[in-house]
């Protein structure tokens, strides 16, 4: 299964929805939380490979989605479609 990174701030609601999704999907993920600063250099990385400066973002084999509703989109059409097991074994 792909390795699913979720890219966020824990005070930030749209992160907070993302979260919530992937918990009840019973989808496992690994929380970074990033710097408020733009230019910090992991900030710009992920606004280079997203094309959004903001949070949420996910990575997932090397593909980068910004924006909970696109996250949540991408993860219902392209893990839970594609896979009867979600990406932990467990559906």
């Amino acid at each position: 299964m792909p390795k699913l990174i979720l890219y966020q701030y824990e005070e930030c609601p749209f992160c907070t929805k993302v979260r919530a999704f992937l918990t009840e999907m019973k989808i496992k993920f690994k929380k970074v939380n990033v710097s408020f600063d733009h230019n910090d250099p992991l900030r710009k990385k992920l606004a280079k490979e997203s094309g959004v400066k903001t949070v949420p973002i996910i990575e997932v084999d090397g593909e980068f989605i910004g924006e909970s509703e696109k996250i949540i989109h991408f993860v219902e059409q392209k893990i839970l479609k594609n896979s009867s097991k979600g990406l932990n074994g467990k559906r």
